[in-house]
């Protein structure tokens, strides 16, 4: 009891930290020309202070170093603090003079390298059902990169309103953080000490980036929280069952969702996958008529029911988790066509859906079947 009254302790203590770093942080970040000016990709209308995720980096990791050094190894969290800092500095300085997206793939792509080889921690196998075990071998360190650039990319891309980004990453650390220390190895509770310790941070400078925001995280903050939570989520998958490699793709599941769709999206309409666009979830909420906060609020009821789904996957049995992961996938595909997240054009659910319990549009449907053929003929 103690033990844990400490450890509850020490995680209030590195929330204080990151409140008081924040304000710090922001006069930091006008002074080095960290700002965001109102634009029509932007949402602010008057000049914002970014790189707010330095604060939420220097509290972690001061947090780990010094208040759970007798829980968390040195030797296991110094390479995912250097594989982290070597991101963070490129959101950093991608906040102050924007980069290429190579040039922020390339910092990514250090940073899974040292987490691959220095940390040691990787995507080995996995299984799935009526298959079995898959090795990986080879294979293993472009899994693994795989898995860290697009859980980095995909946190960056929903971080498009205030306190978006930074409260889904709390709803989805601390449900990976209390999975991890019930329902795992005794022995790897440190792991969910490290993802309590990133959620205490966040929340200190949560106050200051939900609506109305005084700082944005920037790409310091998303690409560093992307890139922890692909970290920590892989830790259960070095050696991956059917349960334990789904599990962390459904909690992430809203930036999982924008950025395949996004994907989609783009490949349709014959655009370059990085090209940017007013079409993610958030946009689409904004548009529907959502106000700014009504949209974020909105996002975070829809990752606390990822969060449960994927705790319920741990009550059940094999076949139940398959039932589960089909109800689950018609569910989403039926609300991304309805808020139209990949155009009005893309609806081939919703197309079905008609088709089969309406007989008017059916009826129609096959009229335009029909003109369709004879215009051929002719």
């Amino acid at each position: 009891m103690s033990i844990m009254f400490g450890t509850i302790v020490k995680l209030f203590a590195t929330f204080l930290i990151s409140l008081i770093l924040t304000p710090l942080v922001k006069l930091l970040a006008f002074r080095i020309g960290a700002v965001d000016q109102p634009g029509e990709r932007r949402i602010n209308e008057t000049v914002m202070p970014t790189m707010g995720g330095f604060a939420i980096y220097l509290a972690f990791v001061f947090s780990c170093l010094v208040f759970f050094k007798n829980i968390i190894s040195f030797d296991y969290i110094f390479p995912i603090i250097l594989g982290a800092t070597v991101v963070m500095l490129t959101g950093l300085v991608d906040d102050v003079k924007p980069l290429s997206p190579r040039m922020k793939m390339l910092g990514i792509l250090v940073g899974a390298l040292i987490i691959y080889f220095v940390a040691d921690i990787r995507m080995d196998s996995f299984v799935l059902p009526f298959v079995g075990e898959i090795q990986l071998g080879k294979w293993s360190l472009v899994f693994t990169i795989l898995w860290i650039a697009a859980i980095t990319n995909a946190i960056n891309l929903i971080d498009g309103l205030d306190g978006l980004a930074s409260g889904v990453s709390m709803i989805a650390l601390f449900t990976i953080g209390v999975i991890g220390y019930f329902f795992l190895h005794p022995s790897t509770t440190y792991i969910s000490i490290v993802m309590f310790v990133l959620v205490a941070s966040i929340a200190g400078f949560f106050p200051y980036n939900f609506f109305p925001a005084k700082i944005f995280l920037g790409d310091t903050g998303a690409l560093f929280l992307g890139f922890m939570i692909s970290v920590l989520s892989l830790q259960s998958l070095k050696n991956a069952t059917f349960i334990s490699l789904i599990t962390p793709l459904i909690i992430l599941g809203v930036p999982i969702t924008d950025t395949v769709f996004a994907m989609i999206r783009r490949l349709m309409n014959k655009k370059p996958i990085t090209s940017a666009d007013k079409m993610h979830l958030h946009h689409r909420l904004l548009s529907l008529g959502f106000t700014h906060r009504g949209a974020v609020l909105t996002i975070y009821g829809i990752a606390f029911i990822f969060s449960f789904l994927a705790l319920l996957y741990t009550y059940t049995n094999r076949l139940g988790s398959i039932f589960l992961t089909i109800g689950l996938l018609f569910g989403l595909e039926l609300f991304v066509e309805l808020i139209g997240l990949t155009g009005t054009s893309y609806q081939p659910l919703l197309y079905c859906l008609r088709l089969f319990g309406n007989k008017e549009f059916r009826d129609n449907e096959y009229k335009k079947h029909q003109e369709k053929r004879k215009s051929k003929l002719k």
